[in-house]
């Protein structure tokens, strides 16, 4: 019989949490005297109740580690479970947001979609937007525990490649282990730390510097203002939350990996190479374009075009300018990116850079095998062979994802929204990107307006996206809950 208990526990330990979480906004707005704070005291303590009634519940005395399919369900219900009560603050906060609007809104938050139901941001109580920041922030903790500790384990996608190796010796292997987390949890506070001192020392408000801080290191791209990052209309604060996009993007092994001072094995990688010539031959093509066709001077044509094109690459959202009126290629170029995403073990989303290194390195062998038919080629990646059945996965993966893909973009059309908006805003939901194409969900709006089933298609698209797809497949197979 499938023992619930040790998922249980961590849904619990992990509302415990969230719960501990929503007394930072809950003390900033009664220091500010909003009157919010009652709601978020009212949610933190249904959270905790429910947090410790699962913890108190389903402890043991002896703790086993997860079975494969207590972790599938853990990975699935971990993201689920917590989504519906960080919905509470916005459900009885002054946004009086129905129960579908809010579940939107924390499941973006949490998923680091940045996609939004609300309007008038700039008016908006400061506990409510640290909170949208909190969620982003904890929810890109999660990706990066997830990508580094569940995923390989799991063979999700082709993760297995990045298995953190750790030493044989099991007295040896738990301090390698402790040492990874606590210089990526040092890391992660760190540049958040950092981006929020360097945004408010350019004339961000305390509150502003803090929230794009959170959201851009997690890549997630609420902000506290309707015209997001053009509101500041600051070239040095584009020039910040750019360069926080492009790490937040970046693996985050490789702050492991610089902090035992191998700087040789980043330099190298050729996945980080990748990510960076991509991001920069789009900008440049993009600020080119922006020079011809609307006449652009040279820095501020990459200023916006280097920026637009890191914000939609590692799914940040963030925007400098309302790219919805530009055509043909640049376009075309962002829509690709959007599937693209950033760095596997990074906080971006996507199908991620190193899968289509995969599938990029098996053609050129399976061409070369064409001129060369009885020669033994083996593909591939970072000097180190690539095994079949990671082949396979990657390939499975994409597949997964293009129907997945075309599937919620007819769900959409089907409810009457436009060709664009339907493609755009299931690109963005899967790709956890945020703003869309189109006038009703491009970066100068919002998806207020979509019917409420449509919302819940695309909520469901955000955790589909971030869970890499297979996770909720893999537990919605009935031969799953068989013994």
């Amino acid at each position: 019989m499938f023992d619930f208990r040790p998922v249980l526990h961590i849904i619990g330990v992990i509302l415990c949490l969230l719960a501990a979480a929503m007394l930072v906004p809950a003390a900033v707005d009664a220091l500010q005297a909003n009157g919010q704070w009652p709601a978020f005291i009212a949610s933190g303590g249904i959270t905790l109740v429910a947090g410790l009634g699962l913890v108190l519940g389903t402890r043991c005395d002896a703790p086993k580690a997860l079975s494969i399919r207590q972790a599938y369900l853990a990975a699935g219900m971990g993201w689920l479970v917590p989504s519906l009560f960080a919905a509470l603050p916005f459900f009885f906060g002054s946004t009086a947001l129905s129960g579908i609007d809010a579940f939107f809104e924390a499941t973006s938050g949490l998923t680091t979609t940045g996609s939004t139901v609300i309007t008038n941001l700039d008016h908006m109580p400061a506990g409510l937007l640290l909170w949208r920041g909190l969620l982003q922030w904890l929810g890109g903790i999660g990706i990066v525990v997830m990508a580094i500790a569940v995923l390989p384990v799991l063979n999700v996608g082709g993760m297995q490649m990045f298995r953190v190796e750790v030493l044989s010796a099991r007295d040896r292997a738990a301090p390698r282990a402790a040492r990874i987390a606590s210089t990526l949890i040092a890391t992660y506070v760190g540049l958040t730390a950092l981006m929020a001192l360097t945004l408010w020392l350019a004339g961000m408000n305390r509150l502003d510097a803090v929230v794009h801080a959170m959201s851009t290191i997690a890549t997630g791209g609420f902000s506290n203002h309707d015209a997001s990052m053009a509101f500041f209309d600051s070239a040095t604060m584009d020039f910040i939350v750019f360069c926080g996009m492009v790490l937040g993007g970046m693996p985050f092994m490789a702050f492991f990996t610089l902090a035992q001072g191998d700087w040789r094995r980043v330099t190298h990688d050729q996945q980080l190479r990748w990510y960076l010539g991509l991001m920069l031959l789009s900008g440049l093509a993009i600020t080119l374009w922006l020079i011809d066709v609307h006449h652009y001077g040279i820095w501020t044509a990459l200023r916006h075009g280097m920026f637009t094109v890191a914000s939609v690459m590692t799914g940040t959202g963030l925007t400098t300018v309302d790219y919805d009126g530009w055509a043909g290629m640049p376009l075309a170029i962002l829509f690709l990116l959007t599937f693209v995403g950033g760095c596997a073990g990074s906080t971006a989303s996507g199908i991620k850079v190193f899968r289509f290194q995969l599938l990029f390195a098996n053609a050129v062998v399976q061409i070369r095998q064409l001129l060369r038919p009885h020669a033994v080629m083996v593909p591939s990646f970072n000097t180190k062979p690539i095994p079949k059945d990671v082949l396979t996965s990657v390939m499975g993966f994409i597949f997964v994802y293009a129907l997945s893909f075309a599937v919620l973009s007819m769900m959409l059309a089907l409810l009457g929204l436009d060709f664009v908006t339907a493609l755009s805003a299931a690109a963005s939901a899967l790709s956890n990107v945020g703003p869309g194409l189109g006038e009703l969900i491009g970066p100068g709006g919002s998806f207020a307006e979509l019917p409420d089933l449509a919302k819940l298609f695309l909520a469901a698209g955000m955790l589909f996206g971030r869970l890499e797809m297979v996770i909720l497949l893999v537990i919605c197979v009935p031969s799953f809950w068989k013994d």
